[in-house]
C-alpha cells in the first residue's frame, strides 16, 4: 500500500511514518501545501493522510478539493489541531473521508486507514477474518482453525484480531503495546512474550503449520508463509 503523508510539523511527520513503515506501507513524506498537492494530484496513492493547516499558500482542503474536481477518488485522512465541530463538519463537507484530531495516537489514525481501505474492497466481509485455516468471527467474538473451536481470553482476542488484520506484515511491540494494551510507552516488561507464547500455544500446538512468527528484535508476524529470516 503506498501513502502520502502531507504534514509540516516535523515530529508529527517522523511518528506518522515511522509507524506506517512499521505496519508495511511505503510512505511518500512532504511538508507543504504546494509539494502535497503536485505529489497528491501527480501520482495515484491507496491512502492520503494531511494535515489541514500547510505552509505554501495551499491548505489541506484545497488540495482534497482539487483531487476531487480531478475525479481521483483516493482516500483521505485530515489530521489536525483544528477541533472544533464546525471545523471538523467542513473538512468531510470537502472532500475528506476521516478527520483526525491531534494529538491522537497511532493505533487510532492505523485503524482508520484500515476502515477506509476495506470500504474500498467490494464485498468484503468485515466481520470475518481468515488467514489460512484460522478464522475469527468477529460477530460472534470466536476462533477456530481447522473447524476446531479456540477458547480465547479478551487479551488474547484483541491480539489475535491485530495480527490477523495485518497478515503478512511485521507488528512490532510499539504497535501492539498502543493497540492491544493501550499503553503509549514500553513499560520494559515481557507482557508480550507471554501473550504471543499462549497464544501460539493456542494457535498453532496441534496444527502442523506454524502462523506466529517472531522476528527477533524485530517484532511479530501472523502469516502461513514463514519470514524469509530471522523467525523462530
Amino acid at each position: 500500500m503506498h501513502c502520502l503523508v502531507i504534514e509540516d510539523e516535523a515530529d508529527t511527520s517522523r511518528y506518522i511514518c515511522k509507524g506506517l513503515r512499521e505496519a508495511g506501507y511505503t510512505v511518500t513524506a512532504c511538508a507543504t501545501g504546494r509539494e502535497g498537492l503536485d505529489y497528491a494530484t501527480g501520482a495515484d496513492w491507496d491512502i492520503i493522510v494531511m494535515d489541514r493547516m500547510l505552509p505554501g499558500g495551499i491548505d489541506g482542503l484545497t488540495i482534497v478539493e482539487r483531487l476531487r474536481a480531478l475525479g481521483k477518488q483516493t482516500p483521505v485522512i485530515i489530521v489536525s489541531a483544528l477541533t472544533n465541530i464546525e471545523q471538523r463538519v467542513s473538512g468531510l463537507r470537502g472532500g475528506a473521508d476521516d478527520y483526525l484530531s491531534k494529538p491522537f495516537a497511532f493505533s487510532e489514525l492505523l485503524a482508520r486507514i484500515e476502515a477506509l481501505l476495506r470500504r474500498a474492497v467490494p464485498g468484503q466481509d468485515s466481520a470475518q477474518l481468515q488467514v489460512a485455516d484460522l478464522t475469527l468471527d468477529m460477530r460472534a467474538m470466536r476462533a477456530s482453525r481447522g473447524g476446531h473451536a479456540i477458547a480465547l481470553q479478551p487479551r488474547e482476542y484483541r491480539l489475535l484480531e491485530y495480527l490477523m488484520r495485518h497478515e503478512g506484515q511485521v507488528v512490532t511491540r510499539t504497535m501492539l503495546l498502543e493497540a492491544v494494551w493501550d499503553y503509549h510507552f514500553d513499560p520494559q516488561t515481557n507482557v508480550i512474550d507471554v501473550q504471543i507464547s499462549r497464544l501460539r500455544t493456542k494457535i498453532d500446538k496441534d496444527f502442523p503449520t506454524a502462523l506466529i512468527h517472531t522476528l527477533r528484535g524485530v517484532g511479530y508476524c501472523l502469516s502461513a508463509r514463514p519470514p524469509d529470516a530471522g523467525h523462530a
